[in-house]
């Protein structure tokens, strides 16, 4: 991840996530590249955290630990985080991070601002940035 852009200015912070990948964009830069973290996938299944490949006897196999990992050291100095993703409680990507989050990285976790269901797939980069810097402006003038 970047440093951030002024001395003593730490990052704000958009997270997309889903089962497939997570996307920490900076948001104080219009056109912000992602930084992408994926799954690590040994089967080669597609790299999805919840493969149909991975199921036993009907029940979901626990989030890769190590992408969650790779998801809260990015996250690390950063001065707010917030989270969009789709679905809701164990189908929802974002909610497991947040727990993860809560459970072995208490203080990232205290960092995160909010978390937001969002259609990702059908919404562009620049609408998530917009939207995410709106949800920012008002955070912050309470």
């Amino acid at each position: 991840m970047a440093k951030p852009a002024e001395p003593g200015m730490a990052p704000h912070l958009l997270v997309v996530i889903d089962h497939q990948e997570a996307k920490v964009y900076r948001t104080e830069f219009n056109g912000a590249v992602p930084e992408r973290i994926v799954p690590y996938d040994p089967h080669g299944y597609g790299r999805h955290l919840h493969s149909a490949h991975e199921w036993t006897d009907g029940k979901r196999q626990p989030e890769r630990k190590s992408f969650y990992e790779a998801v809260a050291k990015t996250l690390q100095g950063a001065e707010q985080v917030l989270l969009f993703g789709s679905g809701t409680g164990r189908s929802s990507a974002m909610d497991l991070l947040l727990a993860d989050l809560k459970a072995h990285h208490a203080g990232v976790a205290a960092t995160v601002i909010g978390s937001v269901v969002v259609d990702a797939h059908h919404t562009t980069e620049n609408e998530l940035l917009a939207q995410a810097r709106k949800f920012y402006g008002d955070y912050n003038r309470k």
